[in-house]
């Protein structure tokens, strides 16, 4: 897996651009929002990435910032969703706009993007309401734990991260984490005593 690229952009044509890293063209697609924040042609930019491997072709998708990515990776899990819509959403709605949508139940802001019904739109919601890193919930918690020092809410993040990449639905991570003390500890001793309160 290719999980990131730096390199210098040599030509971009939405959704597609073209990176050369040590004299190796990669052809990269990304969403609008990361358009936005390319640089001039000819500087370098550094991309995280997903490949995309399918019987006919290698795709390779390029995105501004972690989160992105991973909202994309929840995208193309969900029913009917592929690559080409999550990048839809993407170019549509910033990954804080789509948290509200899933947590507010806002289809009538979904159904505006191209190629998204209602039908659609109500899968995406139902199905990403336990799926989403929680990005926006782990930052207010976090906020009010005491001290409220960068190092505890960036630990706290990444346990929280981790425990919904093994597997644990946004909710019930959320729930194991208050349940232990994470002053003063890294992310691996949080996620240790997390999963030691499950048992």
């Amino acid at each position: 897996m290719i999980g990131f690229l730096r390199g210098r952009l040599v030509a971009k044509a939405a959704p597609t651009m073209l990176l050369d890293v040590n004299g190796v063209g990669y052809e990269i697609e990304a969403p609008m929002s990361t358009f936005y924040s390319l640089p001039e042609l000819g500087q370098e930019v550094q991309l995280h990435t997903h490949l995309v491997v399918r019987e006919d072709a290698h795709i390779l998708f390029g995105f501004s910032s972690d989160a992105e990515r991973t909202l994309f990776r929840s995208l193309i899990k969900v029913n009917g969703v592929g690559a080409r819509l999550a990048l839809t959403l993407l170019s549509g709605l910033s990954v804080e706009e789509f948290h509200r949508c899933v947590q507010g139940h806002d289809t009538a802001s979904l159904v505006r993007l191209p190629g998204i019904g209602k039908k659609t739109a109500e899968r995406l919601i139902i199905e990403m309401r336990d799926r989403l890193p929680g990005i926006d919930e782990s930052e207010t918690w976090a906020s009010t734990i005491s001290g409220n020092t960068v190092s505890v809410r960036s630990a706290v993040q990444e346990a929280l991260s981790a425990l919904l990449a093994l597997g644990y639905k946004n909710s019930d991570a959320q729930r194991m984490l208050k349940q232990v003390s994470v002053e003063g500890k890294s992310s691996e001793q949080i996620i240790r005593s997390a999963l030691q309160s499950r048992g």
